[in-house]
């Protein structure tokens, strides 16, 4: 599990088959029918409770504020959200998903928002609430690049809890179309070979790691790579 901690350093650097998969996937976090409260400030999206009860536990005076101080909300929601992610990279992790659930708030539509809740997910034991974050920012940004690779990685880490073979179709569908949006993302290209090898596939293995290692020799997972190496030697010859 350990190479997957590098999902969270995409952050630093995300067709049919993608739609059907959003429709299928998506899991909506819901409030359940719970009091709002201070607590709901620190859960994705508010818990799932509507616009209106998040603007109302917010309180009027701060919306005021925001109305005075930006030409637009749709502005706002951007300052928060990359407030969101410099609070998420020192570590600040429930400042950083406050700041994503008012961009949220702010502006629906707004894929970082989904993007940086779904990062700070990905330490969940499980990916499920990340990948439902992710599909959710996808529907309002489709073509995404880091949005895609992470969703990808995520899948990743399910297909590796589950070993449920769509759980692996899924991730590659994502990385691939990430590779298509972004092909300079040494990450992902990393992700998309460790894909190729759950499939057995083993030279496109090599193949992505190499593309992966030229544009940013960091990226290379050397555990990975002795994994790799047990099932099929470098063709290229540069790991021994």
């Amino acid at each position: 599990m350990k190479y997957y901690v590098l999902l969270l350093a995409v952050l630093l650097s995300v067709g049919t088959g993608s739609a059907q998969a959003q429709r299928k996937s998506k899991v909506k976090i819901k409030n359940g029918g719970a009091p709002v409260s201070a607590a709901n400030r620190l859960q994705p999206l508010f818990g799932g409770i509507s616009v209106a009860q998040a603007e109302a536990l917010v309180g009027a005076a701060f919306l005021a504020d925001i109305d005075r101080s930006f030409s637009s909300r749709p502005e706002a929601s951007k300052f928060f959200s990359t407030k969101g992610y410099e609070y998420f990279t020192e570590g600040k992790i429930d400042t950083a998903r406050y700041r994503f659930n008012l961009a949220w708030l702010l502006d629906q539509k707004n894929p970082d928002a989904y993007r940086g809740l779904g990062v700070i997910s990905s330490s969940n034991p499980t990916p499920d609430e990340s990948i439902s974050l992710l599909i959710q920012g996808l529907t309002v940004d489709p073509n995404n690049a880091l949005m895609l690779s992470d969703l990808g990685a995520s899948y990743l880490i399910r297909y590796q809890q589950t070993q449920k073979k769509k759980d692996l179709e899924q991730a590659m569908t994502y990385l691939q179309q990430a590779t298509t949006a972004a092909p300079t993302n040494a990450q992902t290209w990393q992700d998309l070979a460790r894909g190729y090898y759950y499939q057995g596939e083993y030279p496109k293995a090599w193949e992505a790691v190499h593309k992966g290692q030229n544009l940013n020799i960091a990226s290379v997972d050397i555990e990975f790579i002795g994994e790799l190496q047990a099932k099929l030697p470098d063709p290229q010859g540069m790991f021994k």
